[in-house]
């Protein structure tokens, strides 16, 4: 029952190939595996958020899900929002906001609000921050991570105007 698998995984717009036992997690094998080390793992129990990653476009906790069920899917980290080596504007944003302090939680936090803005481009302050609120960060009061996807969201309805 614990044999391992040979399983074709489509992340950040590469195709993989990974021999995985079933229980194994996604953010293992995004982390061990293929050496994605920005996909955080912290509580090991959903509850955090610093694992997120979307997966066929929706946020989605990486240790709460099995590679075995990521096969076939589109999944993309936090390594795929950079273009070129330059950042994407939702990370220039973060940095010009002061929305990451030690800077564990802000991938998860940076793939959460990547996944909203996609589902909702025109959603309120206050939709933004209910929707964030599922993230866990210590560091910081969630304002500055609040302004920053706010600031993201008004520029990216600017450029699509």
């Amino acid at each position: 029952m614990n044999d391992p698998h040979l399983l074709t995984l489509q992340v950040n717009g590469e195709e993989h190939e990974v021999v995985v036992e079933p229980r194994r997690t996604l953010a293992d094998v995004l982390r061990h595996d293929l050496r994605l080390t920005g996909t955080h793992v912290g509580c090991e129990h959903g509850v955090c958020g610093a694992c997120t990653v979307l997966l066929d476009g929706a946020p989605t906790r990486a240790c709460l899900v099995f590679a075995v069920q990521a096969e076939g899917a589109d999944v993309r980290t936090v390594e795929s929002l950079d273009h070129d080596g330059e950042l994407s504007d939702l990370q220039q944003a973060f940095s010009a906001h002061h929305g990451l302090q030690c800077g564990f939680c802000t991938p998860g936090f940076l793939m959460l609000a990547e996944g909203v803005l996609a589902e909702q481009p025109d959603a309120s302050r206050e939709e933004i921050r209910e929707a964030l609120s599922a993230n866990l960060c210590r560091c910081t009061g969630y304002q500055t991570i609040v302004d920053a996807v706010c600031a993201t969201a008004a520029s990216r309805k600017e450029r699509s105007s």
